[in-house]
């Protein structure tokens, strides 16, 4: 019943009064009336009139079948048909009697078979008519994925060990401020595109089963140009503006990271997905604190009698109480001690350590008393050379 329906409908329709030319015009003068007809009835010039939108559709289904030689041919050939008997109720049916074209147990898909106006019968006429070919009306759209974005985001030493929510304001596409979405400069009147004839959509591939429908890159599937594009948006019909999103930065993230945060990017189209955002992360520095994977690491200056003669030296750490470090008798400069739970946050949630680096100081001048006991000690230690190792 519906597939009846759906003949029936196409049946009452005359494509070339809809267009305003007569059955024996050129392919020419067909295109002609047909953009004249598009430009003067397009949406985008009559907003608001529901019946030259009305009228866009018809006209843009009317060139959709007489603007292809092949459908028009086709279609010339089902209006013969027509109109030398009618199909009346049994056209869907395929077979004569009450109603049907001529009677008499006459067929009109044998008789479609038998000139070749279909393969199948009527049913596959209609479907070359308005179905096939590559001149096809375009599907509705799909979803579409939103695109990935990417931003930045300085935040300190601290809040990359603890972790730390951050307001981020992203820049996001709109429709044009200026020309509305149109893409052409206020005051200059559009016409067809010629690439895509306003169809918004070209068919590209080698044709047959291999060919597809894209978005026409001259007018971005809005089916008209403009002589001159708009000032603002060159053309694109895309404006930018602002949003703020809430972006959480774990714990434990290093310098020069990128967080993936899911959704956050640009909306998608027709009901797609929106895209992610990637936040590059910078860390500043600490003054006392540095990093080394997820271990804390600090330098520790000692004097020369605490290295010698052992000390215990306190030392801070970062967010908590100082800790104190046992230094034993004779610790060589640079030498490394570990303090465990003390470094960073962890992915699993432990801590790392911190790592306490000696360095021994030696002072840039000394008072008499100091110099004097300095003095005694290189006389105790003359018989012990400590380069005798580097000449053998």
């Amino acid at each position: 019943m519906a597939e009846e329906t759906f003949r029936n409908d196409w049946a009452t329709k005359d494509f070339y009064k809809t267009l305003g030319v007569g059955q024996d015009a050129s392919a020419a003068d067909i295109k002609k009336a047909y953009r004249k007809l598009a430009r003067d009835n397009h949406p985008d010039s009559n907003p608001g009139d529901d019946a030259k939108h009305e009228k866009f559709k018809a006209v843009a289904e009317a060139y959709d079948v007489v603007g292809d030689e092949a459908k028009r041919k086709k279609y010339d050939e089902f209006r013969s048909l027509q109109a030398r008997g009618g199909f009346g109720a049994g056209m869907g049916g395929g077979t004569g009697g009450p109603g049907g074209f001529g009677g008499g147990g006459f067929n009109l898909d044998d008789l479609l078979r038998e000139r070749g106006g279909a393969g199948g019968g009527l049913g596959d006429m209609f479907g070359d008519l308005f179905g096939g070919g590559q001149r096809t009306r375009p599907q509705q759209a799909r979803p579409r994925r939103g695109a990935d974005m990417e931003s930045s985001a300085t935040i300190g030493f601290s809040d990359a060990l603890d972790g730390v929510t951050l307001s981020l304001r992203l820049p996001t596409d709109t429709a044009c401020e200026t020309c509305q979405g149109t893409g052409g400069k206020p005051g200059t009147r559009p016409h067809i595109c010629p690439q895509c004839e306003g169809a918004g959509f070209v068919v590209s591939g080698a044709g047959g089963a291999f060919a597809m429908q894209e978005t026409c890159p001259a007018c971005g599937g809005r089916q008209l140009v403009y002589d001159e594009a708009c000032p603002t948006c060159h053309g694109s019909g895309r404006g930018t503006s602002a949003r703020s999103i809430q972006a959480r930065i774990p714990a434990g993230v290093k310098d020069g990271a990128k967080i993936r945060l899911k959704g956050k990017g640009s909306p998608g189209e027709n009901g797609g997905p929106a895209g992610d955002l990637f936040v590059k992360v910078k860390v500043t520095p600490h003054r006392v604190f540095g990093r080394k994977d997820d271990n804390l690491t600090i330098e520790v200056p000692v004097s020369f009698d605490e290295a010698a003669l052992g000390a215990e030296v306190k030392i801070p750490t970062l967010g908590g109480a100082p800790v104190t470090l046992k230094v034993p008798a004779g610790t060589p400069n640079g030498r490394t001690f570990r303090v465990r739970g003390k470094g960073a946050t962890k992915r699993d949630g432990s801590k790392g350590d911190l790592l306490a680096t000696v360095e021994v100081q030696v002072p840039a001048s000394l008072d008499p008393t100091a110099r004097e006991a300095l003095e005694a000690y290189r006389a105790a230690t003359a018989g012990k050379p400590l380069r005798a190792g580097l000449f053998a």
